[in-house]
């Protein structure tokens, strides 16, 4: 199964479809193949607390770690979305296909999914194929809460628990677009006392959201761990103030749309990656795109969605090696314009 856009990304808060969905890939550079080219290097991330270790990150040395500023806990900086590219139901030839995309992510070693009660069968896809690769027990798994009411927020969760198959405990529960988020923050406050979750957050992927997350994080800081917020090489507006918000207010960063619904790769249409990318170890366009964001110094983790193996070996290769410097960022940020 092959992904018909590049990435499958959400575009507004109150939508449940991908307007993007149809953007067609540019010709891609092919990736280091599946499995290999991972176990060479040194760590790039000093003085690594390994609060909660995950089994495969020992042998995979290169993966860049960061530190989630609340814990200490490190976490691979690229992770896997499920909007869409998981949302393929009682398919046995396409489950079968992603539970192949979920087996390589956590080879190259990846460890975060995130999805939603949005996302259709999504979650319940993650969830069979968690337990069906046998990985359930080595996945950092993040979810979110979109309803309205104390009642039906706390069914939801319960829910959505259930179908991942981790009933008692996920790693991260977000509200999903600020919606209801006072109420479901004082739930989520009591689940995360008695264990339930490690974190806490709240999830936007909308500039016109970008005010209220802002006064959220200033009034209330202490209540969220983790934003998870659009921030690309093609949305850039919330690095003018919500970033370096959350990284003043000690909350971990979670970038969703890393390729701006796919644009990104339009705007680079059949223009070769500039030799200077070599530099922070780049070898494709996606990497080049990724490295942008995780150089940034309050992101923790970015989380494209694919189902296309190819892709998901490039993106994975975003996580590994070098990072760009400031100057580089600018550079960067002239090429797409």
């Amino acid at each position: 199964m092959r992904d018909r856009s590049r990435d499958n990304e959400k575009t507004d808060p109150q939508r449940t479809h991908d307007p993007n969905r149809g953007d067609r890939p540019v010709t891609r550079r092919r990736a280091l193949e599946l499995g290999a080219g991972v176990l060479a290097g040194a760590a790039l991330v000093p003085d690594l607390l390994h609060s909660r270790p995950r089994s495969g990150l020992a042998t995979q040395t290169d993966v860049i770690l960061k530190r989630i500023p609340r814990s200490g806990e490190e976490i691979p900086a690229v992770g896997l979305g499920t909007w869409q590219t998981f949302d393929v139901g009682s398919d046995r030839r396409q489950r079968t296909a992603l539970g192949e995309v979920l087996r390589s992510f956590h080879r190259l070693g990846g460890r975060i999914v995130d999805s939603s009660p949005m996302y259709g069968s999504s979650q319940e896809v993650m969830g069979h194929l968690a337990v069906e690769t046998g990985l359930i027990d080595d996945l950092w798994v993040a979810t979110k809460v979109w309803i309205n009411g104390q009642a039906e927020g706390i069914r939801q969760m319960e829910d959505s628990m259930a179908l991942l198959q981790r009933p008692s405990h996920i790693e991260l529960m977000q509200v999903h677009n600020l919606r209801d988020v006072q109420l479901h923050l004082d739930t989520l406050e009591a689940w995360k006392a008695e264990g339930r979750f490690d974190y806490i957050g709240v999830t936007t992927s909308s500039e016109r959201q970008y005010g209220a997350v802002a006064a959220l994080l200033e009034a209330e800081p202490e209540r969220i761990d983790f934003l998870q917020i659009n921030y690309s090489l093609g949305e850039r507006t919330s690095a003018e103030r919500v970033l370096p918000l959350a990284q003043e207010r000690g909350i971990a960063v979670m970038v969703n749309r890393p390729f701006a619904g796919g644009r990104l790769f339009g705007a680079v249409r059949d223009r070769p990656l500039p030799g200077w990318a070599s530099s922070f170890d780049c070898e494709a366009w996606s990497q080049f795109f990724l490295k942008y964001i995780l150089s940034h110094p309050a992101v923790a983790c970015a989380i494209p969605a694919t189902s296309d193996p190819e892709h998901l070996a490039e993106n994975m290769g975003g996580g590994r090696g070098a990072l760009p410097d400031e100057e580089t960022r600018r550079r960067m940020e002239d090429v797409v314009g």
